[in-house]
């Protein structure tokens, strides 16, 4: 189905009905935080059910409500990062632990920022290439393979306090690679983290506490591209419909992310994204959408 355009940007979501967004926001919410690509999923789903590619935009607006879940699951977290780092720039200890973990999550911003506002027109236009069955199906095995690498080969002992500069940069520009339809930011900053030798759930809260920034620079932007491209009452209502959804099951996400690592490993992980690639690889090359 022809995608849908309004001012250069795909508008498709707005023809869909409540029942139909709200099924998007269930997926959104859940792959959205786990390290399987919530974009791929949003270009598998509506492809298998005969509706409508939503876009880029659609698909970056939905992370804002990823990034409530994030901030209630992290409360405890982000609050001490703010109160304590406010407290030692007024007390000029920028030597503090919590002053020292804001400056490497605006670190490890700055890569995707500068990619993301280079890459936008090309990830925003209708039918953009990156939206491919083809490419999602690649870039859903190639970040199996770094993910099984960084399981299988990482020795997992570090502890989120001993996070360098240097390790924040790294995983900004692995974050980067989210761009690509496919990849994930959860899974390119989790394989990051692990590659580099984090415990399980310290990288898992790594790359949610690096995440936020990202999700919520990425989803305000695609909110004004919206606004910009004159999309209509309708369309906000069915935004807003997917993003009540989407709010609810990212807790969901986030729990079985947390569950999966503290207990097991990100092998499931893996072998989900491969069989996916594999599976898609496969229906297109047999001409599948």
């Amino acid at each position: 189905m022809p995608a849908t355009c309004a001012g250069g940007v795909n508008t498709s979501f707005a023809s869909l009905s409540y029942a139909k967004v709200s099924i998007l926001g269930l997926v959104q919410g859940i792959s959205e935080l786990l390290p399987i690509s919530s974009t791929a999923h949003m270009r598998i789903v509506p492809a298998l059910l005969g509706w409508p590619d939503p876009g880029s935009a659609f698909s970056a607006a939905m992370q804002s409500a990823a990034l409530v879940a994030v901030i209630t699951y992290f409360w405890c977290d982000i609050s001490e990062i703010a109160s304590g780092s406010f407290a030692a720039v007024r007390a000029g200890r920028f030597t503090d632990p919590h002053a020292r973990l804001l400056l490497l999550i605006i670190a490890a911003t700055i890569p995707i920022v500068i990619a993301g506002v280079a890459a936008s027109s090309l990830l925003n236009q209708c039918d953009s290439p990156l939206r491919s069955l083809n490419v999602v199906a690649w870039a859903c095995i190639v970040l199996a393979l770094l993910l099984a690498f960084a399981e299988r080969a990482a020795r997992h002992v570090r502890a989120l306090e001993n996070c360098r500069i240097r390790d924040a940069l790294l995983i900004g520009v692995a974050q980067v690679g989210a761009l690509i339809p496919g990849a994930s930011r959860s899974g390119t900053t989790l394989t990051a983290a692990l590659g580099l030798g984090f415990k399980r759930a310290d990288a898992a809260r790594l790359s949610f506490l690096i995440g936020i920034p990202a999700i919520a620079l990425a989803g305000g932007k695609e909110l004004w591209v919206l606004h910009q491209a004159h999309l209509s009452s309708d369309g906000w209502a069915v935004l807003g419909v997917g993003l009540s959804t989407a709010s609810l099951s990212s807790f969901v996400g986030i729990w079985l992310l947390m569950q999966i690592l503290e207990r097991w490993s990100a092998w499931p992980f893996v072998i989900y994204r491969a069989a996916l690639g594999v599976l898609l690889l496969f229906l297109t090359s047999r001409g599948w959408r």
